[in-house]
C-alpha cells in the first residue's frame, strides 16, 4: 500500500494533507525516514509519525447503541444515519452497518469495514441469533406464544422456531425474543401475525455480543478482543 494512502486510511488527513506530512520529514518506515508519498509500505513494516508507531490494522469493529430516529444506512437524503454518530477520527474507508435496524428500533448494531466478516454474519445459512426486547400493545397470550415458538409461515418465508421469554413484572407486555433470521420487519410481522403489535423494539444481543448496560443511546465503542474472537468463531475460515 502506498504510504500516503496508508496514512489517509488511518484518518491522518486527506491524501493531499498526508503528502505534506510525508514531505515534511515526519514519517519513518522501519526507522528509515521516508519522504516519498508513493513508497510501497511492506506488510508488517513499522510506520511512525513524529516518532510514534502507527498500527497497520485498518479493520475496525464498533458496537453501537442505536438510538431511535436515525436510519441504518451509510447516507440518506432526509434523515440522520448511524454513520453520523461516528467521530471523524474513527471513520475508516468501507465502514458500514452490519444488518439493519428500523428507524424506530433501538439497540445493538455492529459497524465494521471488514466486509468478509460482515457478509458472513448476514449469510442466511449462518442463522446468527439475535435477541430483542419487545414491548407489546397487549399482553401476550398462550395462543399467541405458540406459533412464534414453532414458526410462522409468511408469503415470503417461514420463520424458524424462536425462543420467547416474558420479562417479569411487565404485565406480559414485554418479552425477549431470540430469532435466527433477520428478515425485513420480522419481529413486528411475527407479532402482527398472531394478533398483537410491537410498540417498541430494542435489540440486546447478536451472536456473542450483548449490549452493555453502561453504553448510552447514540454511543459506541470498539469490540473487545474476546468479543471479536467470538464473532469470528461464528464464521471460521475454510
Amino acid at each position: 500500500m502506498r504510504l500516503d494512502r496508508f496514512l489517509s486510511n488511518l484518518q491522518y488527513g486527506t491524501r493531499k494533507e498526508v503528502r505534506r506530512i510525508i514531505k515534511a520529514a515526519r514519517v519513518t518506515v522501519d526507522d528509515q525516514l521516508q519522504r516519498d508519498p508513493g513508497f510501497d509500505v511492506p506488510e508488517g513494516a513499522v510506520v511512525a509519525l513524529d516518532g510514534t508507531a502507527l498500527t497497520q490494522d485498518l479493520a475496525v469493529y464498533y458496537l453501537l447503541n442505536k438510538p431511535a430516529g436515525v436510519v441504518t444506512a451509510n447516507r440518506d437524503a432526509r434523515d440522520r444515519t448511524v454513520m453520523d454518530l461516528i467521530a471523524d477520527t474513527d471513520m475508516r474507508p468501507g465502514l458500514y452497518p452490519v444488518g439493519r435496524l428500523d428507524k424506530d428500533t433501538t439497540g445493538l448494531l455492529l459497524l465494521t469495514n471488514d466486509g468478509t466478516l460482515g457478509h458472513n454474519l448476514l449469510a442466511p445459512g449462518k442463522h446468527v441469533p439475535k435477541t430483542y426486547r419487545a414491548t407489546l400493545a397487549r399482553p401476550l397470550t398462550a395462543a399467541q406464544r405458540g406459533p412464534i415458538e414453532t414458526g410462522i409461515a409468511f408469503k415470503d418465508f417461514t420463520s424458524r422456531p424462536a425462543t420467547l421469554t416474558v420479562v417479569p413484572d411487565t404485565a406480559d407486555r414485554q418479552v425477549e425474543l431470540t430469532i435466527g433470521e433477520g428478515k425485513y420487519h420480522q419481529v413486528k410481522r411475527m407479532f402482527l401475525a398472531v394478533g398483537n403489535e410491537v410498540v417498541a423494539l430494542h435489540r440486546i444481543a447478536m451472536g456473542p455480543l450483548t449490549l452493555p448496560g453502561n453504553l448510552s443511546a447514540g454511543r459506541y465503542r470498539s469490540l473487545t478482543a474476546a468479543e471479536l474472537a467470538g464473532l469470528k468463531a461464528l464464521v471460521p475460515k475454510r
